[in-house]
């Protein structure tokens, strides 16, 4: 089970990694002019965001509901999470090898559709953003929860109601 000590340091490394998509999402446009330090940002992000994802996944398997067998439970609480953790993750792929190839390739036929679609993927990607790091933090906090680590009331409940 998850120690309160690991939980913090697992919570802490949730965050820093949550704080560096950000700092990427919010600064990476400013290094256009260099595009090998561009790319060394973006293929860190998208590890870094995998990594938290994986973290996630590990936290939600250590939980005594899941060894409890409710992984419909665990899924049905936080699929929101989930969900947003894979676009976030399938948008922001798509965004870094988009930009990338932008900057390689010049294209002068239809620029201005090319444009508004970078435009229109960008401030999807910065949507998509806002509520991946909205829905990953309310779940990391969550799963701090006593009650998902141990036996109770409110689980057997659960486990009636699933079998019932």
């Amino acid at each position: 089970m998850l120690q309160p000590g690991n939980y913090s340091l697992v919570l802490t490394l949730q965050f820093l990694l949550l704080i560096y998509d950000l700092f990427v999402n919010s600064f990476s446009e400013l290094l256009r002019s260099a595009p090998v330090i561009q790319l060394v940002l973006f293929i860190l992000q998208d590890v870094g965001t995998l990594f938290a994802v994986i973290v996630l996944f590990l936290m939600l398997f250590n939980t005594f509901v899941f060894q409890a067998g409710l992984l419909g439970l665990l899924c049905q609480r936080f699929q929101v999470a989930v969900i947003f953790c894979a676009l976030h993750l399938t948008l922001s792929v798509s965004l870094h090898v988009w930009l990338m190839c932008k900057s390689t390739i010049r294209v002068s036929s239809l620029c201005c559709l090319v444009a508004l679609l970078l435009v229109t993927m960008f401030f999807s990607i910065l949507t998509v953003a806002v509520l991946y790091f909205y829905f990953y933090k309310r779940t990391a906090l969550s799963l701090g929860d006593s009650r998902y680590y141990h036996d109770s009331l409110w689980l057997r409940n659960e486990f009636a109601r699933v079998r019932g």
